[in-house]
Parts: structure tokens; sequence; C-alpha cells
């Protein structure tokens, strides 16, 4: 009697395989079998269960077309299909009058699509196929169409004139279509999102876009449109990201957008002029790309007031005068080359600590290079190639890529003296450099023994002053609390000795986007971790210290082994300390992209993606969820190889967002694990959480950070999957081919990571399903 009476059966995320099960209840309602290794094609069989509301056949490794007799299920109202290798044409039996959601992206379906499909749906998601043709007239009109997405198809023709006037989402990138954007394309006014890169279209861009009030994101990225860009565009006062690269668009850029504006790219167009000074009074500008026009004249002196400014391309123009002042806020590249900017390289350069590319390459600069250039700790690009410098670049790390060709005058002091110079004057100046040397260090030895003599003679200690090597003096201590009750660190931990240890430079050995850690040795020898919050920023509400205390009190009593938990907290006039076991072999970033890292293999790598996903899943199943505010494998440290530990947890709760000066990277965290939907809601969530994870996992998978060439790893593996002959590319040649049973776990993983990378945050699993899809692969 209970199995007749069964209408709902989930049984997603396992790692079920074979043929899909036929023998359930009749009266069955909703069926979910997605996320896990269901093979074969799909049965006839199941049409016979006619009460079915809900099917959901995504995410597995279903194959063969579609079977077309959809006439036996006519209560239907979702189907979903995505994620497998179904072909075919779309079945005409689909016509089903309660149908209002059909997903079945990243198949192999072929064909045009049916003049129908769009007559009842409401949601309609076929890209990442290869459906071709054209899309018909009446395609987009139906009264209660809402979503529609045929991204990276085949199809041609026009895009249809009448909209429906519920809208709110159209993607048709990664086709070929053609013609001239509509005029009428706003009409129904509710468009939210439009994306038609990738294309073939021409013309001019419609004015009438002026009518899309609540547009979010336009993209006509890489199409063949033509004239200036319409006034009208810069009145969309809800816009958040504009993408209008490779094109032939040209005109003046104009003087005013969106408040709102957080990308905004206008690259390889025709654009001239200068580039307007109002531009950078936008307080939520983080992306600003105008490479590849022909801007002229000076960079305005007000983009040392941009607020949120975190990536800036004006390569590949004609731009003269000297480099202004640049915001501190950079941190993923700053692109000035193949310009005709003149003077020296601003010292001041030294304060974007937490940029990695920097590239001055191709212009007239002339002078020495600013020794401030090293404390640039982020750096791992730097380009300074063709220009007129002379002296010596500043040492980096190893692994920082420099490149300093065309400057016959400059050399390179972070390798060794036999590759340093670009002509024949090397054994001279090295000749000079040794003379210098020795004489230094003859100087040098003089000093050290005149030093040494006067401290034997007065042979005085003092132990207060060990470690302040800086000069720094101690901050006075407003509040010290020792949050764990376990007696190894509430005898062991002095607020005074930690206090001490930050003083001293020589003891950091980590900073994040917010906090510098540094190495504290109490007096009894025990080795603890403090971390100073980087609390300048007005929006750390560190100010108010009773709920500071509060909160992490709270985070100080949670309690699992792959989330770092603080032990104590420190409160000074002006800073906020926290206090941690030390136990720092490095981050996971380290590990897989460090100077020195050897290749990790997959059962380590398959460690930390479990550990880090027992740690979220714990933070996101707390009585009051743990959001992370910036989830990345800079901020999972490793206790050892295979022990990783999720940190800055206590940021969501005690950032205040509405207090930001408007940086998108402050509260989205680093760039490549920010979700897509940022964009637009601002908001942190768990499936932003998710996402960011999903990243994490794609970096395990293939060895690749997070963003490499500007490209997002997210988006380059989501590209590469909507072919499945293409997945193996994907992986990390170096590890995948260990043997059969390492290369099938890591295809398995792939799928889960695509799953948290999914575009719409409802299609991403919850953390607790990652975790036990992760544990189902073991």
């Amino acid at each position: 009697m209970v199995e007749r009476r069964l209408r709902s059966m989930n049984l997603s995320s396992n790692k079920l395989n074979g043929d899909i099960p036929l023998s359930m209840a009749g009266s069955l309602a909703e069926l979910v079998l997605s996320g896990n290794q269901f093979s074969g094609s799909i049965p006839q069989a199941l049409f016979g269960y006619g009460n079915l509301t809900l099917l959901d056949l995504s995410q597995n490794d279903l194959s063969g077309a579609v079977p077309d007799e959809f006439k036996s299920l006519p209560k239907l109202q979702t189907l979903l299909l995505s994620g497998n290798t179904l072909s075919g044409k779309i079945p005409v039996s689909l016509n089903v009058t309660r149908l209002t959601r059909f997903a079945a992206n990243r198949n192999l379906f072929s064909g045009s699509i049916p003049t129908w499909i769009t007559k009842h749906v409401r949601m309609l998601d076929l890209s990442y196929n290869n459906l071709s043709g054209s899309m018909p007239s009446d395609f987009l009109s139906h009264p209660g169409l809402q979503t529609v997405d045929l991204t990276s198809n085949m199809l041609e023709g026009s895009i249809p004139n009448s909209l429906s006037r519920n809208l709110f989402r159209l993607r048709l990138g990664g086709n070929k279509l053609g013609g001239n954007i509509p005029n009428s394309i706003c009409d129904g006014m509710s468009l939210a999102y439009l994306e038609l890169d990738n294309n073939q279209l021409m013309g001019s861009i419609p004015s009438q876009l002026a009518k899309c009030k609540h547009l979010s994101l336009l993209s006509l990225a890489s199409n063949q449109l033509q004239g200036p860009l319409p006034d009208g565009i810069s009145n969309l006062e809800e816009l958040v990201v504009l993408k209008l690269q490779n094109n032939s668009l040209n005109g003046h850029i104009p003087n005013t957008f969106s408040a709102s504006l957080i990308t905004l790219n206008l690259s390889q167009n025709s654009f001239t002029g200068q580039i307007p000074s109002r531009v950078f009074e936008l307080q939520k500008l983080s992306t600003l790309d105008l490479h590849g026009n022909n801007i002229s004249s000076g960079i305005p002196i007000s983009i040392s007031s941009s607020k949120s400014l975190i990536e800036l391309n004006l390569g590949y123009n004609a731009l003269t005068g000297t480099i202004p002042t640049m915001p501190t806020t950079l941190s993923t590249s700053l692109n000035l080359s193949h310009n005709y900017l003149s003077g020296s390289i601003p010292s001041d350069l030294g304060y974007l600590s937490e940029l990695e590319i920097l590239d001055l390459s191709y212009n007239k600069l002339s002078g020495m290079v600013p020794s401030s250039l090293g404390n640039m700790q982020s750096l791992t690009q730097l380009v300074l190639s063709y220009n007129n410098l002379s002296g010596y670049v500043p040492r980096f790390r190893q692994d920082v890529e420099i490149g300093i060709d065309g400057n016959p005058d400059l050399v390179n002091g972070t390798v060794s003296n036999n590759d340093t110079r670009t002509t024949g004057k090397r054994k001279m100046h090295n000749v000079v450099i040794i003379i210098f040397t020795i004489a230094g260090a003859l100087v040098g030895l003089c000093v050290l023994a005149v030093i040494t003599m006067m401290s034997l003679s007065k042979r005085i200690y003092r132990v207060e002053d060990e470690g302040l090597s800086t000069g720094e003096s101690v901050s006075q201590i407003i509040d010290g609390h020792l949050i764990t009750m376990n007696s190894i660190h509430t005898s062991a931990i002095e607020f005074m000795k930690a206090m001490e240890a930050v003083c001293n430079h020589q003891n950091i050995f980590l900073k994040t986007r917010f906090c510098t850690y540094y190495k504290a040795v109490m007096p009894n020898g025990s080795t603890y971790s403090v971390k100073k919050l980087n609390s300048s920023d007005k929006i750390f509400q560190i100010g108010n210290q009773e709920k500071f205390a509060r909160e992490i009190e709270v985070l100080g009593k949670l309690t699992n082994s792959n989330v770092m938990v603080p032990l104590a907290y420190i409160l000074t006039v002006d800073s906020a300390y926290l206090i941690y076991e030390h136990a720092y072999k490095g981050t996971v970033s380290d590990l897989l992209h460090g100077e020195k890292s050897d290749v990790i293999d997959w059962p380590s790598r398959y460690s930390i993606a479990l550990g880090v996903a027992q740690g979220l899943t714990f933070l996101h199943g707390c009585t009051q969820p743990v959001l992370l505010l910036d989830l990345s494998t800079r901020t999972i440290h490793l206790k050892s190889t295979n022990e990783p530990q999720i940190g800055d947890i206590e940021l969501y709760k005690i950032i205040d967002p509405s207090r930001s000066t408007g940086s998108f990277s402050t509260i989205a965290g680093t760039v490549g694990y920010i979700p897509p939907e940022y964009a637009y809601t601002m908001r942190l969530t768990m499936a932003g959480n998710v996402y960011s994870f999903g990243v994490i996992l794609l970096e395990l998978l293939t060895g690749k950070p997070s963003v490499s060439d500007g490209v997002e790893l997210a988006k380059w593996a989501l590209g590469l999957s909507a072919r499945p002959d293409q997945r193996d590319q994907i992986l990390d040649a170096r590890i995948s081919g260990a043997s059969i049973a390492v290369h099938s776990q890591m295809l398995s993983i792939l799928n889960i990571a695509l799953s948290c990378v999914a575009f719409s945050p409802d299609a991403r699993p919850k953390m607790r399903n990652v975790l036990r899809m992760l544990f189902n692969v073991k």
C-alpha cells in the first residue's frame, strides 16, 4: 500500500549506474535521477508512468535518441535532460500543454528548433547542442515565455522581431545569427539579461535598447556591429555588465554610464578621442578594458580616485603623457602596453601589493626601474620590454616572469649575471659589479666589527626588545580574550608575545586580500599563528567591539578538523588580531602552482577536495550557516599535503557590505572564483560558495590556476565539456594516465565540478550532495 501511494522519488547525486529503473510505483509524480551514472538510452517503458509531473534525468551518461512518446505524459510540467550525450531531433510529441520548463542543454541534439517548443514552455534551455536552421518568427513571442538559452549551437538567420513582454533573459550567443538587432527587441521592457555575443550581427546598435530600463547585462561582443554607441546605453540605470568588445564600433566613448556598472569592455573596436574622466567616478567599476582602439591623449588623473577597479587594460591605443597614480585596488592586471607613454615608471606602482600582472611594454618610458616594485608581493608577470629603461630590475621571486627585451641598458637583478644583459657590454658591467661588491663587503665587515665590539663592551640585553627589528612599538591592547577552553592553549598563549610578533615583519608568512598572518613563538616554545585583519577599510565592523567579540566567540566554538577556528582574539585601538594553532604547510595554491611545487599525485588532490568539501558542508550546515566571503585555493591552508583547512571564516560575519566603498571584489572574493550572478545580485549565497568550490575542484583536476591569460578556468572547462569527446583534455595529463581507476575517478569528479560551476545558481547542487557524490567516487 505504501508503494502505491509513493508520489516522489529522489535518488540524485549517488553513484547509481546501469539502465534507468522501471519497477516503480504507478502513482509516481516526481522522479529525480540526476547526478548519477545511468547509461544507455531512455527506455520507452518510462513513459508508462502517466502521472509524472517532474522528470529529471540530467547529469548522467544517457545516449541515443529520446523516444517520441510524450503524449503518454500529459501531466508533465518539468523535463530536465541536461548533461548527457542524447542525440537526434527534439521529439515532436513534446508539445505537452502543461510543460513549463524544458532543459536539455549540453547534449548532442541536432536538427531545427520545433516551431511549437515555446508555445507552453516558460523556461527553455537548449544551449550547447548542435541545433541548426533559423528560429521561427513567433519563437520568442508567446506571452508566458520568461527565459530562453540557445547559447553555442549552429543557428542561422535573424533574431525574431516579436518578443514576449515577460521575457527577462535571452541568451543567443555562440551561433551564426546574422542581420540587424531588431529595433523592437525592448518592446516588452522586461529584459534584464541580453546576450547576443559571438554571432555575425551587423549594422548599428539600436537606440531602442534604451527602452530596456531593467537591463543588467548586455553582451554584444564579437559581432560585426558598426557606428557609434547610442547615447541611451549610458542612461540604463540598472546596467551592471556591458560587453561590446571585438566589433567595429567608432566615435567617442560616452561621458556617463550607469552608477551600477561593474564591468565595461569596449576593447578591439575603433573608438577615438579621450578616455572620459568621469568613468573613474563610477564607484562600483571593477573591470575596464579599452585595449585595441584609437584612443589618444593622456590617462586621466582622476583614475587615482577609483574605488573598486581591480583590472585595467588600456593597451594598443595611442595614449601619451606620463603614467598617473593608480588606484591601490588593482589586483588582477594593469596593461598599458603599446602606447606612447613617456617619463619614468612611477614609484607608487609599488603600492599595488595585490597586482598580479603589470605590462608597460612598447612605450617610451625612460629612467630607472623603481626599487619599490620589489614590494609587489602578488606579482606573477612584469613586462617592461621595448622602452628606454636603464639600471637594474629589482629582485623578485624566482617564479615571477620578467620581460626586459628591447632595453639595452636594463639588467634583470632577479637572475644570475650570466643571463641578465642583452648587449655586448655584459662583461665590463660584471667586473664593475664585482669590484663594488667586494668593496661593499669589506666596508660592511668593518662596520659589523665596530658594532660587535660596542655591544660586547656594554653587556646590555633587553629581552623586551627581542623581535622588534622594525622599530615598531607594541600596540596597546584594549581587550584580549581566550575563546578556547583547552588547557594546553590557555596556559601557552600570552597576548603580549603575540603583539610583539606582529611588530616584526620577518614573522609574516602569508598575506591574503583581507589579512596578514604572523608566526608567534610563546614563552613555553609552542608556536601560534596571529592573523591581523586589515581593518583600515571601513567595511570592517571591528569598531563595534561587542558585536565583533560576539561573532568571533560563536565561531570559536565550532569544531571541525577542516575549518580554521580561532583560539583567542586581541583588540587594539586600530586593529584586531585572531590567534590560531600554527600547523602551516602552505596553501593549496602554493601546492598546485608554487615555484617549488612538484606534481601532486591524484590521491593527495582527492584528499584535499574531500577535506574542503567536508569543511564547507559543515559550515553551511550550522544553525546559522557560515558563508565564505573569499573561498579560493589561497585561503585554504594545509596542515599536511592531505589535510586542508578553510581559513577566513570570520570575514562574512565582521564585514558590512553596505559600508563598502563599492568594490565588487571586496564583497565577492577573488577573481576566477566569483559566481556569475554576483555581477547582478551582489549577494553572498550558499550557491555562490558551491561555485567557488567547483573552481577549486577544477584546479585540482587540471593543475591550472583559476585564471590563465585572462580566461577563467570555469569558462574554459565548461566550453570544452560541451563536447564529451574533449573532456579528457580538461584533466591534468601528468596524472590522469596513472591508472584506469584514477582516470575514471577524475572524470567522475569532473562531472561534479561542472555541476558546481553551472551558470544558474538553481542548477548547482547543495554542498551536502556534493560531499556525498565525492564520497561515492572513492
